[in-house]
Order: C-alpha cells, then sequence, then structure tokens
C-alpha cells in the first residue's frame, strides 16, 4: 500500500478514494460517506467495488480504521471484507411531536407566561 497521506475527517473524505482492507488489497473507492450531520455521528460508507461482485457494499463504521487523505483502511480483511452487505434502503426516519419532548420546567413556564401575555394561550 502506498503511503496514504495525513490522518483526515470524515467529514472531508471525498468519493473515489481507494478502500483497502486491513491486509492492503484494495477493494474499492468511497461512493458515499454516511453520517448524521445534526448530531456529529460517523455512520460509514458505501463502497463502489469493481473487485467484489454486486458493486456497492455497506461498510459500517467500527469496521473503518482510518481514513487518510489518499486512503481509508478497513479493520477487516479481504476475506471478510467479501461477505459487507448492499446498501439498503435508509432504515427509518424519526418524527418528533410535543409528547416525545422532554419537559423543561424554566423553559415551560416562560413559554406559558408569554403565551398568556401574547394572548395565545
Amino acid at each position: 500500500m502506498n503511503d496514504l497521506g495525513a490522518p483526515i475527517s470524515y467529514l472531508t473524505l471525498g468519493n473515489g478514494v481507494p478502500v483497502y482492507t486491513s491486509d492492503e488489497v484494495e477493494i474499492g473507492k468511497v461512493a458515499h460517506v454516511l453520517y448524521a450531520a445534526n448530531i456529529d455521528i460517523f455512520d460509514g460508507i458505501v463502497l463502489d467495488t469493481s473487485v467484489l461482485s454486486g458493486g456497492h457494499r455497506f461498510v459500517d463504521a467500527p469496521e473503518v480504521a482510518e481514513i487518510y487523505e489518499s486512503g481509508v483502511v478497513l479493520s477487516i480483511d479481504a476475506a471478510a471484507a467479501e461477505e459487507l452487505p448492499e446498501p439498503g434502503p435508509n432504515p427509518g426516519s424519526i418524527s418528533v411531536g410535543a409528547d416525545d419532548m422532554v419537559k423543561d420546567s424554566g423553559h415551560d413556564k416562560l413559554r406559558r407566561a408569554w403565551d398568556r401575555i401574547s394572548g395565545k394561550g
């Protein structure tokens, strides 16, 4: 494996960066970086591969060992990479309603007071 450059954040990881297994086999290139921006959580990558059959594969975050300027190194070997799943549809979405909110007594009191003053409540 060539020098992959300096370590970088998943936030700056671009598409087309080579992906290597722990035993230094290139298995494809980054197609998508998956993360939840609002809570700063890295979920994994979607890998575009011409080496593995089936095209795209999902690599879960714990299987991503290191991210560099010029490559991603996984914590799994080439044999385990053969078993990587195809990415599936978005597993779901979360909707939050008023009943799901944690009550903040100070904030709630001010909100109710403002609602009364403004004629909303």
